[in-house]
């Protein structure tokens, strides 16, 4: 299991922009490059899990210690 390193802000940021994204993608049919909204999904999935990869990497951690 990955350790949670996003905190409550940071996690509800990523998953509001990652679902814009994503609506962007649905909703701009006529973009030349419509598919880079699909880069939504990983502030989404990094948002609902709590854990991210690149925050592990670099030794930042925004969820408070318990």
């Amino acid at each position: 299991m990955l350790k949670k390193n996003v905190g409550q802000i940071d996690r509800t940021l990523r998953v509001v922009i990652g679902l814009a994204l994503i609506a962007g993608f649905f909703l701009d049919t006529d973009a030349a490059y419509r598919w880079f909204y699909l880069i939504g999904i990983v502030p989404l999935a990094t948002g609902l899990v709590g854990s991210c990869a690149l925050y592990s990497i670099i030794g930042i951690n925004t969820c408070p210690n318990k």
